[in-house]
């Protein structure tokens, strides 16, 4: 069992940050980040995230272990059909990675490679089906495994998206699917959160809750224009723009989510965009 899902069957409260594989080999530099991080139980890595080319994330996920750090997978439906999916989560299993964060992906339209073909041959919930199948032994054709992985599978919640029914519904699909936690995408508006929270409560799984450094106004402009599912509010900006440093009141608002994560949910998802020093304030 994953420290990670032991942590969370235990009730502690859960930080999780991430960390990016090189657009290269040299991986001096996010292992120096994950080094650093203070604090962390697991760390994401994520897989060419916004759809952008980099490093395969498993063999950053290796390289973690390899320091004693426990990695997070990401995988998303965007690059792999069935057969390579399945193919990367057995070799993660047998490589020793047990926590999963499971995704469709963005759209490659929205990277460094516009021209490249998505292939989305399963979705987020098929793709929990799938690992679910794994673990009971059989392959998505129904063929039984040599050897059955264990994984503690995970997958994303976005509480601000719009219409929340229809979000809701495929966030209850993921549970019903065998996610057994959930990272949101950043939150900034804690009511809205706390809504979520009410109606994701009955459905027992745990939820960590994104926490995205805001370094300025015209950064939470530029996420309110561009990021799906994410709003900052405009008295929060107001704040980012009168702020003496608009970096330090970055950090006064990631620590007013981290508290009332403390009473809401099972953890937070820190991303602090190479602010990772700062943790250990942002976490008080």
């Amino acid at each position: 069992m994953s420290l990670l899902q032991q942590q969370l069957a235990a009730g502690r409260f859960v930080v999780t940050a991430e960390i990016a594989p090189p657009k290269g080999i040299d991986t001096a530099a996010p292992l120096a980040t994950a080094r650093a991080l203070r604090d962390v139980t697991a760390v994401n890595v994520t897989d060419n995230q916004g759809a952008n080319m980099r490093m395969a994330p498993l063999a950053m996920a290796v390289l973690l272990l390899r320091e004693g750090i426990e990695p997070i997978l990401q995988l998303t439906c965007r690059d792999r059909n069935r057969l390579a999916l399945q193919s990367d989560l057995l070799g993660a299993a047998a490589l020793g990675i047990e926590n999963l964060l499971l995704l469709s992906g963005d759209h490659p339209r929205f990277g460094d490679h516009p021209g490249a073909r998505p292939v989305f041959d399963l979705d987020s919930v098929q793709l929990l089906q799938g690992v679910e199948e794994l673990m009971a032994g059989r392959d998505l054709s129904g063929r039984p495994l040599c050897g059955v992985p264990r994984f503690f599978p995970g997958a994303a919640a976005t509480p601000e998206a719009e219409p929340f029914e229809l979000m809701f519904q495929k966030y209850s699909k993921k549970v019903a699917a065998g996610a057994r936690f959930f990272q949101t995408q950043a939150v900034f508006d804690i009511p809205r959160f706390e809504i979520f929270m009410e109606e994701a409560r009955p459905l027992k799984a745990p939820v960590l809750l994104g926490v995205l450094l805001l370094k300025n106004a015209r950064m939470a402009r530029f996420l309110n224009a561009n990021i799906p599912g994410v709003r900052v509010p405009e008295p929060l900006i107001a704040r980012l723009e009168v702020a003496a440093d608009p970096r330090d009141e970055g950090v006064a608002i990631a620590r007013e989510l981290v508290a009332c994560a403390r009473r809401r949910c099972q953890g937070v998802h820190l991303m602090t965009l190479g602010c990772e020093e700062r943790i250990p304030e942002i976490l008080g």
